[in-house]
């Protein structure tokens, strides 16, 4: 028998043995993904979830009488230091607002989950808030007020608090959930992202935060002086 054949039989074991350990990994990533939002399903009265292109589920649920509506979205571009699972938490429910306001901590324009960019007018960032918030109007003149921003702002003392969006469509707070294991990314770059699904404690707060600003933009509107 030829050296070789047993040599030819070790690699293509091999091969299949690395196959199926790809196999493996790629269903168990499919499932962990689908599964990202499970753990925060009993925060809402039933609810509806879709698997996006991306692998990460978008779920709409209703809370408090409330349409809520959950996207995760990977950032893997280049040019940010670490790829990033970004948190959208959005209360699409109409408010009597004129004017769209973006308050978008540390804008480096290539954020893949916002139109602040388009918004033509910028706007003074008030001193209680951290210097690295930009505001952004699509009309200034007729922009939430001031007041309304200065009950809400320490929720930018939250570090991974990326966006806060007011508009007459609604709500909606962006957060960093997650960044990909710098040691694997920048060995393996391996930018493995929701594997620990997101969690009520972390979702809670954001719920209830949208809720208090869109209790408050109504009540202004009742009472404008």
């Amino acid at each position: 028998m030829s050296p070789l054949i047993p040599l030819g039989l070790a690699f293509a074991a091999l091969g299949l043995w690395l196959a199926l350990s790809l196999l493996r990994e790629s269903r168990t990533r499919t499932a962990t993904r689908a599964a990202y939002f499970d753990a925060v399903k009993p925060l809402f009265d039933g609810g509806e979830t879709r698997t996006e292109p991306t692998g990460f589920p978008r779920m709409a649920g209703r809370r408090a009488g409330l349409a809520f509506d959950l996207q995760a979205v990977p950032d893997t571009l280049t040019f940010r230091k670490l790829p990033a699972l970004w948190l959208l938490v959005t209360l699409p429910e109409a408010l009597p607002l004129a004017a769209t306001l973006d308050l978008m901590a540390r804008p480096s324009g290539n954020e893949p989950f916002t139109r602040f960019n388009t918004l033509p007018q910028s706007l003074h960032t008030p001193t209680h808030l951290p210097k690295d918030i930009a505001i952004r109007t699509d009309d200034a003149s007729r922009a939430p007020p001031s007041e309304l921003i200065d009950r809400h702002a320490e929720l930018f003392a939250d570090p991974r608090v990326k966006e806060l969006v007011l508009s007459p469509k609604g709500l909606r707070i962006v957060i960093l959930a997650e960044e990909a294991d710098r040691s694997r990314y920048l060995i393996f770059r391996e930018a493995e992202m929701g594997r620990t699904p997101l969690t009520p404690a972390r979702l809670e707060p954001l719920l209830d935060r949208l809720a208090a600003i869109r209790k408050d933009v109504l009540a202004l509107a009742k009472d404008p002086a």
